[in-house]
Formats: structure tokens, C-alpha cells, sequence
């Protein structure tokens, strides 16, 4: 089967969630990726989260479809061969504070005369310049000074962060697009380049139109909970069985109908109702009306109404609801993966399906270094070479 990305060579040398992210999302459609890790004890992700027999499923998922290669960079030996696994790759994918790989002599420049062609992709909390550039850079930090926490949360409570790396996984879509986007430009071009993302600036940009509602208007954004200032209601609510659903109303159609269906049809007529902001100043009084029907009806009831009245309307899920969600599995959504440590695991399926040059996953995240004797060996190092590099803690 053909795959889009079958002839694309990926060299993932970054750590924890941005940077290998995308090389996944690369590897799903079938990229090679080749994941250099540290000899002693690999990329830190091994050891985030939960895990089964000492073994992380984080990992398990953010290194499926990628080989691991045990190499370290910061050795003369480390250097060559790596130099040497360069000269037929495609893309280069890091996450070191900005000067490591000029200091292990691997600078783009050195890099590029190797292999004119390279994409270097370089994802790092800041980005390349500035005078922030060499802090230390994480998704939590991004999700803080761009704007996101600021805004989310209860108007009297704290900035909220998520329990989750959302920045983190903006900056790997983005990655992946801006990885696209330079290896399309070197077909018209026949050179490589550099791609400089700084994960503060992604997540930026999703918040909307902030930037320039403030440079227009002065404008600055509350927090407001589950409200929106675009329109109401537009919030969650609880369900009569102690369960949970959210409505948008982004559509003045739809919000004419959920008025209809709660038996409020009068507030239709109001003057403010016709516009999704006005409708906002009066959020109090539309979540009572909402609310208040709701809560007589248990989540079934509620969904099953709305979806008569064609309005818009989702379960509040936690993960035992989408294992069991018809919706998902019609989409294929959780895929069993066979794994040579743990056997079948369930893990997220590839991102969007593609009628012709599918994607799939083949494999979960490898033992650390699985692949060292297979890859190396392409590249010249023979068995007795790399029993030497392991003495020495290089490979």
C-alpha cells in the first residue's frame, strides 16, 4: 500500500512532546523517522505518565511508527556518524536550546553542505532569537504568556492552565504543516532551509482575534468560565441523572430553536436576542432558562430533545464514555496496536483519514535503542564498532 510520505527520511533528535509529536504525525503517514535518543536513558517521555511493568504509555503512543537509535550527539564519534545519517535525510527535527548543535559542531551550516536538501526543523520555547531565546522553554510557559491562562478560568478564580500539553500539541501541528511546508518549497527551490518555531506563537494565534480586537479597540479579555462574549447560551450544564452537557449557539438559528425547545420562545423577541453579543450580556438570564430545563431530564433525554429540535448539543465524555461512543468507533478513532512489550494497546488513531494514501500505525514506541544495529549498520558501523560505541556509553 502507498503511502503519502513513503519516500520522506525524518532524524528526530528531539525530547518530550512537541518536536517528536510532530515526527509522529509524519510517521503515521509513512515517513521513516529515525528517533536518536541518549544511550543511558533515552528521551524523558519514557518516564511521563502512567506506566505497565516499568514500561510508559506515553511513550508507547508519542514513538509509534518510529525507530530507535541509541547515539550521543555531544562525542566526536556520536558527531561522525550522525553526520553521516544526515547526508541522505530529508528533515531534522531538534528541540536543544538555541547554540547546542553549533557547539557539537552540527550547525545548519555544516549540516547543509553535507546535504544541501535538509529541512531543519527547530521547535524550541522561544524561538532562535531574542532575548528569551535560551531559557528554558516548556508548553506550561507558552500557555501562560501567550494570553491562554489569562483567559481561562471563572471570572473570580485564578488563570487556569490545562492538565494536558496544549501547547505543546499546537506547536507539533504546526511543525508538521511548517515541515510540509519547506520540504514543498525545496521541490521548487532544490534547497533545504531552516524552520524556526518558538511554541509561545502558535498557541497565540488559535486564541483568536485578540491581537487586533486590542489594537483596534483597546479591547483585553476576561475570563468567563464556560461563557463565550460571542454569544449565549453557550455554556455546560447538568443533567438530571448528575451528568453533563455543553450547547453552542453560535448560529442565531440555533439559538431561536434551543429557546423553542426550553419553552422560552418569548425571549426570541427580545431586541437583543439578534445578535450573539447581546445575547451574551444577558448570559444569566439564557443559562436559567436553559439550565432550568435541563436539569429535569437525564443526558439521554436532553441529547435525544435537541437533536430533534436540531440544535446543537454534546455529551460532556470523560474517557470511559468515548471508548463506548458509537461516533468514535464508526471513525476508527481508538486503534489496537499490537506491541512486542505490553501486547494489544488502545491508543489515539491517526489524525484524519486520506482516500487514497492512507495512513496507519505498524507499531507502538520501540524498546530504547531497538533499532541501533539495523540503522547503524546502514551507515557503516560494523558489529564489532558498535560493541565499542556501547563500552563507551556513545551508542
Amino acid at each position: 500500500m502507498t503511502q503519502a510520505l513513503e519516500n520522506i527520511k525524518v532524524i528526530d533528535i528531539a525530547t518530550l512532546f512537541a518536536g517528536p509529536m510532530a515526527a509522529t504525525m509524519l510517521a503515521d503517514f509513512g515517513a521513516e523517522v529515525i528517533k536518536i535518543e541518549h544511550p543511558k536513558n533515552g528521551d524523558p517521555v519514557r518516564t511521563h505518565g502512567s506506566s505497565k511493568n516499568g514500561v510508559g504509555l506515553w511513550w508507547k503512543m508519542l514513538a509509534r511508527n518510529k525507530k530507535s537509535v541509541t547515539l550521543y550527539l555531544g562525542s566526536p564519534e556520536g558527531q561522525e556518524i550522525f553526520k553521516r545519517m544526515i547526508a541522505d535525510a530529508d528533515v531534522l527535527i531538534e528541540n536543544f536550546r538555541p547554540g547546542t548543535l553549533e557547539k557539537w559542531g552540527l550547525s545548519y551550516e555544516e549540516l547543509s553542505k553535507i546535504n544541501p536538501k535538509l529541512v531543519l526543523a527547530r521547535v524550541t520555547g522561544f524561538g532562535q532569537i531574542g532575548p528569551y531565546a535560551t531559557r528554558p522553554g516548556f508548553g506550561t510557559l507558552a500557555e501562560a504568556m501567550s494570553g491562554f491562562a489569562s483567559i481561562t478560568g471563572t471570572p473570580d478564580g485564578p488563570p487556569t492552565l490545562p492538565p494536558f500539553g496544549l501547547a505543546d500539541g499546537i506547536s507539533a501541528l504546526t511543525t508538521a504543516f511548517a515541515i510540509m511546508t519547506a520540504l514543498n518549497a525545496r521541490t521548487i527551490t532544490g534547497k533545504g532551509q531552516v524552520i524556526d518555531l518558538a511554541i509561545i506563537e502558535p498557541i497565540l494565534t488559535v486564541l483568536g482575534p485578540q491581537v487586533i480586537a486590542y489594537d483596534q479597540l483597546g479591547e483585553i479579555q476576561e475570563r468567563r468560565g464556560n461563557r463565550s462574549s460571542n454569544n449565549a447560551p453557550r455554556n455546560t450544564y447538568e443533567t438530571k441523572d448528575g451528568k453533563w452537557v455543553a450547547i453552542s449557539t453560535s448560529a442565531q438559528t440555533i439559538a431561536e430553536r434551543v429557546m423553542h425547545l426550553v419553552g422560552r420562545p418569548e425571549l426570541v423577541n427580545e431586541p437583543w436576542f439578534a445578535s450573539g453579543a447581546e445575547r451574551a450580556k444577558h448570559a444569566d438570564e439564557l443559562d436559567e432558562a436553559v439550565g432550568s430545563w435541563i436539569m429535569l431530564r437525564t443526558r439521554a433525554e436532553v441529547i435525544s430533545e435537541f437533536e430533534k429540535a436540531e440544535a446543537a448539543v454534546a455529551p460532556i465524555y470523560d474517557i470511559t464514555d468515548i471508548f463506548k461512543d458509537e461516533q468514535f468507533a464508526a471513525l476508527g478513532t481508538i486503534k489496537t496496536v499490537q506491541d512486542d512489550e505490553l501486547g494489544p494497546i488502545k491508543m489515539q488513531n491517526i489524525l484524519f483519514r486520506l482516500s487514497s494514501t492512507p495512513g496507519e500505525i505498524t507499531s507502538a514506541g520501540p524498546s530504547l535503542g531497538k533499532h541501533t544495529a539495523e540503522v547503524l549498520g546502514k551507515y557503516g558501523v560494523s558489529t564489532s564498532e558498535l560493541t565499542e560505541l556501547k563500552q563507551k556509553g556513545i551508542a
